[in-house]
């Protein structure tokens, strides 16, 4: 009896330690990054087939994550206010999408760093239905209108504030219209549900093309993005959470090499070159329009990966403006917390 007792008091701390490793097992599975797992990476990008965050699927497409010895995941989720949130929650590594969202972020006692910014334009183009192109020629005439923004509280909503502010205007004289990107946007504008609004390539393309919508503002460049905006404005980055970046160093690292590789090989390269690595879907409008989506924003990326000062300082400016969690709060901001080029001068 004694002997049986024994059994079975083992065997049931033997089941006890085997289930307590299934728990251990199910809470990690599915968490990339996680110990011991670091070279596993889930990106959630802002729009996976808009042309201002072609780097990140591009870098996948040419190996550049794998020969740093990465398996990168990348999902998608078109509202970069959406993509912020899963960051946050943990559900993913980092997100490809506007630098703002790290200001906005610091707000909520959250330290969200850019490790590689791509760009300093928006690369937004505020796009205007060829039925009201002769009555909005310019933020003037926003007034009594509809516009469309990805999201409210994004990147193109404050961004279309401020366009709206230079001219002596509220958010209160114009009507925001959530239009989402691609499809959705070109729907809304041309079933009325919006009389103009801020969207990236390929959509601008598609709806200039076909005739449907012209542009008004053109912020794919640093000559028009200076004209609307009065200064830079930093967009498509890569940023992660400050306590995994330094956890996690060397994949962090890993990460910016295969991005500024990516950055070097774009400016060594044709937009039918670029276009030809890309997903054939993602050509929504037909291959030629793609090449030259990707010809008209293409110029819009750095070749460093690193932050002009200067930019991040007129976002704030921006967000400090309009931005409800930031207004009255830009003196509390700091914005060495809110970039790094540490990683970026090493890659290069």
């Amino acid at each position: 009896m004694r002997t049986r007792s024994i059994l079975a008091a083992t065997l049931t701390a033997a089941l006890a330690l085997t289930a307590a490793a299934g728990c251990r097992d199910s809470r990690t599975e599915g968490k990339p990054g996680a110990a011991g797992d670091a070279n596993h990476v889930s990106i959630m990008v802002g729009g996976i087939d808009k042309v201002i965050y072609l780097p990140a699927k591009l870098t996948d497409q040419l190996g550049y994550f794998k020969q740093e010895g990465l398996d990168v995941k990348l999902l998608t989720e078109p509202a970069g206010a959406v993509a912020e949130n899963v960051l946050v929650s943990g559900d993913v590594q980092g997100v490809v999408g506007f630098y703002d969202h790290t200001i906005d972020l610091q707000t909520k006692n959250k330290c969200v760093e850019s490790v590689v910014q791509m760009a300093d334009v928006p690369g937004e183009v505020e796009v205007v239905s060829s039925k009201k192109a002769g009555q909005i020629r310019s933020p003037k005439d926003f007034k009594g209108r509809k516009l469309g923004v990805t999201s409210p509280g994004s990147s193109t909503d404050f961004l279309t504030q401020y366009l709206a502010s230079k001219q002596g205007l509220t958010s209160a004289d114009y009507t925001t219209v959530k239009a989402g990107a691609g499809q959705t946007f070109i729907a809304a504008l041309n079933n009325g549900g919006i009389d103009a609004g801020m969207t990236t390539d390929p959509t601008v393309a598609q709806l200039v093309d076909s005739g449907q919508g012209r542009v008004m503002l053109d912020m794919r460049t640093e000559r028009g993005t200076r004209a609307a905006l009065g200064g830079l404005y930093p967009s498509s980055s890569l940023y992660m959470d400050c306590g995994y970046v330094k956890a996690h160093p060397a994949t962090v690292q890993k990460l910016a090499n295969a991005l500024v590789k990516t950055l070097k090989w774009i400016h060594g390269h044709s937009a039918a070159q670029i276009a030809a690595k890309m997903p054939a879907d993602y050509a929504k409008g037909g291959k030629d329009l793609y090449v030259k989506s990707i010809s008209d924003t293409i110029g819009m990326f750095n070749d460093d990966g690193r932050m002009d000062p200067s930019a991040s300082r007129n976002s704030l400016q921006v967000l400090g403006s309009f931005s409800p969690n930031v207004k009255g709060k830009q003196d509390t901001i700091d914005l060495s917390k809110t970039y790094t080029t540490r990683f970026v001068d090493q890659a290069r």
